[in-house]
């Protein structure tokens, strides 16, 4: 067997649900900047970006093969928990 054939590609479930949580916490980052308000959503972003916190801690830890992913993640969620906070309280929305 040469090393292409014993490298193993294959994702496992981990992988693949640490993909979906980092995901997951993009789009509800993606929500809390402030999406949820140009969709007409009751989108709070003190609740929301805490989820999109969590998400991607999760998933770092539960698979290694998308730690970079989560970290990316997870700093795309401390900017959007900042920038949704700010345009919450410019526009007078609920933060809670």
């Amino acid at each position: 067997m040469s090393t292409a054939e014993t490298r193993s590609d294959h994702h496992s479930s981990a992988d693949v649900v640490a993909g979906f949580l980092c995901v997951g916490s993009i789009v509800l980052s993606a929500l809390a900047i402030g999406a949820g308000l140009i969709l007409e959503l009751d989108a709070r972003p003190a609740r929301t970006a805490f989820v999109a916190i969590i998400l991607p801690l999760v998933a770092a830890r539960l698979s290694a093969r998308y730690q970079s992913l989560a970290l990316k993640a997870l700093l795309f969620a401390m900017v959007a928990w900042v920038v949704g906070m700010t345009i919450a309280v410019l526009t007078e929305n609920p933060l809670i």
